[in-house]
């Protein structure tokens, strides 16, 4: 007896490539079989996968949770956004704020097709961690640490070692919750903002406890020059002064690498994330042609909804034609991004960013049960020549039907089972209006 079959679907290959008439079978969180149609294996839960891809959940690998209700509030604004907006917003949140927040981002997520993310921190991450488990999605969750910087009020700053000693606190009350769906790692909101005695120990105690780091790198000039005018180094090369480059190093946007930076992250097997939408509105065009051609695990990720949603396919859109433009239509050469680079960043890049590219990204017996349907039988995806072009350049977040986390049935018919969808709306819709009220903004 299986826990959840999906029946006579269509399968997406871990090559990218596709198979018809598949049975897939789910037991104790894992894909346990993938057969041809018809053996009729008893299950608890069936679903009909006739005109449907089974495909690997989406990860979101950046992402605020927290900035869901500032949604709308920074598009068109002249930078520093994050100076003017983000911090007077973020310091005025409470643990209910956060709650109701990160549970309407779990709700969008899963709607999205998205299984699994990193937030990249904020504050009161034990609530966000709380909604999370609720949600029954799979989360690597950082709690924001910032110990310096003139434009942080004192009530988002603390000292090197409390900062650390805050990590651990949510580290031993949450790593490994909700069945293993929940990891604690460490975060570098920024150079900026982190003293380099903060960084140094993040990087030693993220090494004891075998978790985590989630940086923002490279996002935009004043961080560069930052890190020039008081180290002397770019920031990928100051932060491997601290011992904090490696393979269990998350750096988000990467917008302002230098080649030998690039060289450096591949050299240490740092995972890449590009947000399309909130690099090419604020900051610009990443090098991800370069970064491809270097062997660098990337991922995507919304960088939360203070500006656009949290779909998963509209980043792989936005990166696509950004590319193509940007970097192969001045050259006359349109090879510089693939379909399945897309395909690969939404699901294996984003698994290897949050350290479980063992047992995630691919639809395999074996692998965690983190997947999704995709309803083919609309005119706007089918027919097609090119089924995996197609995916890429039309399916959206609405055409997502069934999700299935760590075995669970999470979403059917597109009813989100773990979140009360009209409860959270009228709570963050309250919630809202009193938060932009108390941030003056």
């Amino acid at each position: 007896m299986y826990d959840i079959a999906i029946r006579n679907c269509m399968i997406m290959l871990p090559d990218f490539s596709f198979k018809e008439a598949q049975d897939v079978l789910i037991k104790d969180s894992l894909i346990a079989a993938i057969d041809d149609t018809g053996k009729d294996a008893e299950a608890a839960e069936v679903i009909d996968g006739r005109g449907k891809l089974v495909m690997p959940g989406l990860v979101d690998a950046h992402t605020h949770t927290c900035q869901q209700l500032l949604r709308g509030r920074v598009a068109n604004e002249y930078p520093m956004v994050w100076t003017r907006f983000l911090v007077p917003f973020e310091s005025n949140l409470s643990p209910e704020d956060c709650y109701w927040s990160a549970r309407l981002a779990c709700l969008e997520m899963i709607k999205s097709g998205t299984t699994a993310f990193a937030e990249s921190g904020s504050t009161h991450m034990g609530a966000v961690a709380d909604a999370v488990i609720e949600a029954g999605m799979r989360a690597a969750i950082a709690r924001s640490t910032m110990d310096m910087g003139g434009a942080i009020p004192d009530s988002m700053k603390m000292s090197a070692e409390k900062n650390i000693e805050m990590t651990e606190d949510l580290y031993d009350r949450y790593q490994g919750k909700g069945g293993g769906r929940i990891d604690i790692w460490f975060a570098i909101r920024q150079v900026m903002t982190c003293s380099p005695e903060l960084i140094r120990t993040i990087g030693e105690e993220a090494r004891r406890l075998k978790t985590g780091i989630h940086a923002h790198l490279c996002e935009h000039k004043d961080e560069v020059s930052f890190c020039l005018q008081n180290y002397k180094k770019r920031p990928a090369a100051f932060l491997d002064d601290m011992g904090v480059l490696g393979p269990n190093l998350l750096t988000a946007h990467n917008v302002l690498l230098a080649e030998r930076d690039i060289d450096l992250l591949a050299e240490h097997d740092v995972k890449v994330i590009h947000c399309p939408r909130a690099n090419y509105a604020n900051h610009g065009f990443p090098k991800t042609p370069r970064i491809l051609q270097n062997g660098i695990s990337v991922g995507l990720g919304c960088d939360g909804a203070a500006r656009s949603n949290l779909s998963i396919f509209a980043e792989m859109k936005q990166l696509n034609y950004g590319t193509m433009a940007y970097w192969g239509v001045p050259i006359f050469d349109l090879d510089v991004i693939f379909p399945r680079d897309l395909m690969r960043m939404a699901t294996v890049g984003g698994a290897n960013a949050i350290q479980h590219g063992d047992m995630l990204g691919t639809v395999e017996v074996g692998k965690k049960a983190d997947i999704i349907t995709v309803n083919l039988d609309q005119p706007h995806i089918m027919p097609t020549n090119n089924l995996l072009n197609t995916i890429v350049d039309c399916v959206t977040e609405h055409d997502v039907i069934d999700s299935v986390i760590d075995g669970r049935l999470v979403m059917r018919d597109r009813k989100v089972l773990t979140i009360d969808e009209q409860e959270t709306l009228r709570e963050c819709s309250k919630r809202i209006k009193e938060i932009a009220k108390r941030a003056g903004i």
